[in-house]
């Protein structure tokens, strides 16, 4: 079987190669500042391991979504909006950004080119908070990637339910690899409820999934996540599950 080679960018940014495609999560690749929203101040602490002019070619971009800077920040939006590459997310993304390519729920497309493999990629729920906040926080969407050969990819998006990750278990499970949204993301609405998987829930989510190796992102660089890497290796090790645990070094490659 083919392999997966992920360099984590910082945030939920992630750049990786699968079947001769190179695919990009949710870019943000702005320095350091602070980014006012009507609920508060989200504040960046670090910038991106790799400038986005230093990688190769993107070919797709998977936008869980589009509206707040810590998944799709000025110079993410500027990449997005260029049309350079093409650009999955919801059909709310769409509406408000040309570029992108709306996919519901469960919906697929395949990619096919000369001289690469067949890929099929599936939209998947994601919930961006506890039951009901999509008025306030948006739709998210996550994604599977599949082929012939090829590893079968989960990347999460911003979501916070382990029963969400469970229909999507009922469907693909078990997962080659697992690119979970984790950080527990925090910013004071729905009485400080996480907005994205809790270290506990990343681990109950991998159980879910039967995967033998999850690459938390969405973990460092933002100070509205409260919990880090250190909370991720504790829950898991807790439950039996600390081998399948690929934290990945910021710039540099991870094959899979």
């Amino acid at each position: 079987m083919n392999k997966l080679a992920l360099t984590h960018i910082g945030g939920p940014t992630a750049f990786f190669k699968l079947g001769g495609w190179t695919f990009l999560t949710d870019p943000t690749f702005d320095p350091p500042q602070e980014y006012p929203t009507p609920a508060g101040t989200l504040v960046k602490t670090s910038g991106p391991a790799v400038e986005l002019a230093d990688l190769p070619g993107v070919d797709v971009v998977l936008l869980s979504h589009d509206e707040h800077a810590d998944n799709l920040d000025n110079s993410g939006r500027k990449l997005v909006e260029s049309g350079g590459c093409t650009v999955f997310g919801t059909p709310e993304a769409a509406g408000r950004i040309p570029a992108v390519t709306g996919m519901s729920a469960w919906e697929e497309t395949t990619l096919q080119a000369a001289g690469k493999q067949d890929l099929t990629i599936t939209a998947v729920p994601a919930l961006h908070g506890p039951e009901g906040c999509e008025p306030v926080t948006g739709t998210v969407t996550g994604f599977v990637l599949s082929g012939a050969d090829l590893p079968t990819v989960y990347v999460s998006g911003d979501n916070a339910s382990v029963a969400v990750v469970g229909t999507i278990a009922e469907r693909f499970a078990p997962v080659d690899v697992a690119v979970l949204f984790t950080g527990a993301a925090r910013i004071g609405i729905f009485d400080n409820a996480p907005l994205t998987l809790t270290a506990g829930a990343a681990a109950e989510a991998a159980a879910k999934l039967r995967t033998p190796a999850v690459v938390p992102v969405h973990a460092e660089g933002w100070t509205h996540f409260s919990e880090g890497h250190k909370e991720l290796r504790a829950e898991f090790a807790a439950k039996g599950l600390g081998d399948s645990l690929r934290i990945p070094t910021p710039g540099q490659e991870l094959v899979l």
